[in-house]
Formats: structure tokens, sequence, C-alpha cells
């Protein structure tokens, strides 16, 4: 079972997730992609889907035309954990 970060793994990790923010009033990150196109941003998601499916993570997010609006947290922990990490350094890379 995930485990949720404490102070120091915050303080270490976090900043070093481009463009991602805490959710105020929740313990979730987000962040919001803006593509070229709708067919580049339902790319990202199929690629993001099929890592999020494999890594048994799965992201909150909506869809409209070429933005993708997406909220982390692990539901298991009830907070961020490695896993909300991993998965928002795959889609800095995945949205180049």
């Amino acid at each position: 079972m995930p485990v949720k970060l404490d102070a120091q793994q915050r303080q270490e990790l976090l900043p070093s997730l481009e463009g991602w923010q805490l959710v105020s009033g929740r313990d979730a990150l987000r962040k919001e992609f803006v593509f070229k196109s709708f067919n580049q941003a339902w790319g990202f998601m199929n690629r993001v889907a099929l890592v999020a499916e494999k890594m048994g993570h799965h992201p909150e997010w909506f869809n409209v035309y070429n933005k993708v609006d997406i909220v982390l947290t692990t539901h298991d922990c009830d907070g961020l954990s490695l896993l909300d990490v991993e998965l928002a350094r795959k889609m800095n890379i995945f949205a180049g």
C-alpha cells in the first residue's frame, strides 16, 4: 500500500515537479497542460492512460479541446505519495 509523503520528502521532491502546484484544501497536485490541438491532447492522454494503468495509479482529469487539467493524489493513503511524483514526472516528459 502506498505511503503518504512525509515533510522531508515533500521538501525534496515537490519543487522538482515543474508546473505542478498544491491544490488548496486537498493533499493533491494540479497542473493544466495546453497543446496545439485536440489530437495532441488526446494523444497525451492515451500515453498517460497506458502508464497509469501499468502503475495501478489513475489521475483525476478533465479535457476540453486542447487543454488537459489534471489532479494527482493517492486515494489509498488519502494524500500525496511517490506514485503521484512518478506519474507527474512522466506526464511532464510526455508533454515535452
